[in-house]
């Protein structure tokens, strides 16, 4: 998960005035350190190229979860109500599969851009990650003994808002004890036994680190002995914060900062077996897992991920089901990824006013794709006209 940097906003305010001027802010842009500067959408970088039809089906699945909110509902930071992408949306279910040309067309004639920068910030930072697929069975053998846990029955999550509306959005993970809640288990205590009594094992894998790799990733496949695949998504998580391994791997002087990717880690980790499990537990925070049905991981927005063309983002600063625009380097070293994207996940990693986390899709490609990336570059966010600010 990695990544970069934006313009000045001088530059960017000029370029505003070229695009509806006279239209006016339905809803005020709330201040959350982030910076919304208009732009006009035929001049983002690698607007006549990329191929928008591939981008298409994300969007039609976050539209399908637009048209069904309440119009009152808010969007989030600059993105107005539900009501004012209702038009938008029913434009973009009705365009014809692999009808990029009209979806160009339908930008260019509704939407505006809006280039997000964090005012003080030099740079932003975007990173990959994949749907992992793991070997796992049913039954716990020999060879497969690394559970992969449903939610407990003892997990509890307290929503604050209903209690104080000050603390709308923000809640509490844990379990009852003694009458009181209590913080839930950490890795480490989970890993040596704790919930075996109160959580049912969905699979058993064979690896502990692709458990591990499966938990920072959210999602993934479990591929039975039998060749047959069953999706499993996010269910809950135990309420810690996030612990980088890898960083820890870099600060102990366990690995050098330029090889840290999942193999070297995978690497010292079968070099250092009676050290692996205290290394993984550097990461508190344990995911549980439901399974699913149907195709694509499940993502935040309630909206199967689509490879390449869907973005886990920072909610605070970028709404989740709207439309964003890339221009960032590709982890190849080459090109750069300037496309249409869709923000459809969270990432307990991705905060910041420009940060990013890019879905590379299933499997060992979109793994390497994703272990490299860490790309700098700037993001748009696109609006329907009628929400972009007055010039």
């Amino acid at each position: 998960m990695r990544a970069r940097f934006l313009i000045a906003a001088c530059l960017l305010v000029l370029a505003a005035c070229d695009q509806d001027a006279e239209e006016q802010t339905k809803t005020p842009v709330p201040d959350t350190g982030a910076r919304y500067a208009p732009v006009a959408v035929t001049t983002l970088p690698g607007w006549s190229t990329d191929n928008l039809a591939q981008a298409l089906l994300a969007w039609r699945g976050s539209c399908a979860k637009i048209l069904n909110y309440p119009p009152t509902r808010e969007m989030g930071p600059a993105a107005g109500t539900a009501a004012d992408w209702r038009a938008v949306c029913t434009a973009i279910t009705a365009l014809p599969d692999g009808d990029g040309a009209g979806l160009r067309a339908l930008l260019k004639s509704g939407f505006g851009a809006l280039q997000v920068s964090g005012g003080a910030d030099t740079g932003g930072l975007f990173t990959g990650y994949f749907e992992p697929i793991l070997d796992a069975t049913r039954e716990k053998s020999e060879t497969h003994h690394e559970p992969i846990y449903g939610l407990p029955d003892d997990h509890v999550t307290v929503r604050l808002g209903k209690f104080d509306p000050a603390l709308k959005g923000k809640s509490v993970t844990g379990r009852v004890e003694g009458g009181q809640l209590v913080p839930y288990q950490k890795r480490g205590e989970i890993d040596a036994g704790a919930i075996t009594e109160n959580a049912k094992v969905l699979f058993w894998a064979a690896d502990p680190l692709d458990v591990f790799i499966l938990q920072v990733q959210g999602s993934g496949i479990a591929e039975l002995p039998d060749g047959t695949r069953q999706r499993i998504g996010f269910a809950g998580h135990n309420g810690h914060a996030y612990g980088s391994l890898g960083r820890w791997l870099i600060a102990e002087k366990e690995l050098p900062a330029n090889r840290a990717a999942w193999e070297d880690i995978r690497g010292w980790l079968e070099s250092n077996p009676d050290r692996a499990r205290a290394a993984l537990a550097v990461n508190p925070r344990f995911i549980f897992f439901r399974e699913l049905e149907g195709g694509g991981p499940l993502g935040a927005a309630g909206v199967p991920l689509t490879a390449e063309r869907s973005l886990a983002v920072d909610t605070r600063h970028i709404p989740l089901n709207v439309p964003v625009w890339l221009d960032i380097e590709h982890p190849d070293g080459e090109t750069r990824l300037q496309r249409l994207m869709l923000a459809q996940d969270v990432g307990s990693a991705i905060k910041g006013v420009v940060r990013g986390d890019f879905y590379w899709g299933t499997g060992r490609a979109a793994l390497d794709k994703a272990g490299r990336m860490k790309s700098r570059g700037t993001y748009y966010m696109l609006v329907p006209k009628t929400l972009l600010p007055a010039s």
